[in-house]
């Protein structure tokens, strides 16, 4: 459109409500466009983009509840390409997490992550720094991005079942520490070794990571979830339009003609009510005028509940039912000899040999509680090579 004149092909895209295959140079979307076979449109590329952008959003509060550090991953870019051309970009290992999908969409993702990002947040997720960053990757490291990535791609899915408008649920995640130059696609999953979809984010966290974190699709499943994302839209659109939104607005129904009797008559003058009074515990409001409190209403007659009184014997028969729920529930009885208080100093001074004077006079009752509470008095009493307890008095609140 560059003589200021529309093409036949845009004039036709502009009368079937869609978008021209090729748009204006420089005017790319929210996320990148396709530099593999050509399988998707610009417009599915586009509604990919917008999917994983909100989806990683959700991903990444999950990532910052767990390293305790600012999460920033930036709008993804996405691109159509092959195993090939992926594996050649990747001078060394890396960490790749699969993660299937098991309900609401068929298919699969895999998840490609630098081996030092993964160190990384895993030494967070364990309390430390992110600093300890030394050795290989072990087992413990696997075992760590897993869950990670099972608790983010878990929040992803919840953005995911809003957006397509069904249930969309995870299989667990398998990590594995894999040189992708040196192995074949579809040794981790089938789809890698046709053309597929690839989503790429820049990961930031904190100070510690600056680094692309890649997800990857098959072309058959990001279909899938764009045609749902669109219908939803389209539904979405039908819906308002059937809800009146935008059309014209109904015509108010004709009020009734007065009667001539009613309309010769004049209105009568308004009755002089009572004079509201300013509440004195409220303050002056923006503007400057007082609050005042409504006139009282009309009187309301009030009579107060009727209840049907209960038999003379139903209390102590509830309480009779419900305590032989309780009889066999264990409980702590604590028989007390006597009590003091000292000092730290005091206690610090505690040594073998030395004696502790209590509040207890020689010879007077011990106290027994349960559960902590005070119940009653005693005695103490040997029972052949046993102390024991001679209940003397019960205590009644």
């Amino acid at each position: 459109m560059g003589d200021g004149v529309l093409s036949q092909d845009e004039i036709n895209a502009l009368l079937s409500g869609g978008i021209p295959d090729a748009a204006p140079a420089g005017d790319t979307g929210p996320a990148a466009t396709s530099s593999g076979g050509g399988e998707l449109t610009d417009k599915e590329i586009d509604t990919i983009g917008e999917v994983a952008n909100i989806s990683m959003g959700s991903a990444a509060t999950t990532l910052f509840s767990l390293v305790n550090k600012k999460v920033e991953i930036s709008t993804p870019v996405v691109s159509e390409t092959d195993w090939a051309a992926l594996s050649s970009g990747y001078d060394k290992s890396c960490v790749v997490v699969r993660i299937g999908y098991t309900k609401g969409i068929d298919g699969s993702n895999v998840l490609v992550l630098k081996e030092d990002d993964v160190k990384v947040i895993t030494d967070l997720m364990m309390g430390g720094d992110g600093t300890n960053i030394d050795g290989e990757i072990t087992d413990l490291h696997l075992s760590a991005i897993s869950e990670a990535m099972n608790q983010m791609m878990g929040a992803s899915a919840t953005s995911l079942s809003s957006m397509l408008d069904k249930m969309v649920d995870i299989s667990p995640p398998t990590a594995t520490l894999t040189d992708l130059a040196t192995i074949d696609g579809g040794d981790i999953d089938e789809f890698l070794t046709g053309s597929f979809v690839r989503i790429t984010f820049k990961m930031e966290i904190g100070d510690l990571v600056d680094s692309e974190m890649m997800q990857l699709y098959p072309i058959s499943l990001a279909k899938e979830m764009c045609n749902s994302v669109l219908n939803n839209m389209e539904t979405d659109s039908n819906s308002t339009v059937d809800a009146g939104v935008g059309g014209p607005a109904p015509s108010p129904a004709p009020a009734p003609a007065p009667s001539p009797a009613a309309a010769a008559a004049p209105p009568p003058a308004p009755a002089p009510g009572p004079v509201p009074q300013m509440d004195p515990n409220m303050g002056q409001p923006m503007g400057g005028q007082p609050i005042y409190y409504a006139p009282p209403g009309p009187q309301v007659n009030v009579q107060p509940a009727q209840f049907t009184p209960f038999g003379p014997g139903f209390a102590n028969q509830f309480a009779q039912e419900n305590i032989d729920l309780i009889l066999d529930v264990p409980l702590d009885v604590t028989v007390e000899l006597g009590r003091t208080n000292k000092t730290i100093q005091d206690i610090l001074d505690f040594a073998p040999g030395t004696i502790i004077e209590l509040n207890k006079i020689a010879g007077e009752p011990i106290d027994v509680l349960v559960n902590g509470k005070y119940v009653a008095k005693g005695e103490v009493v040997v029972i052949e090579e046993s102390f024991g307890v001679r209940i003397t008095e019960i205590i009644k609140d």
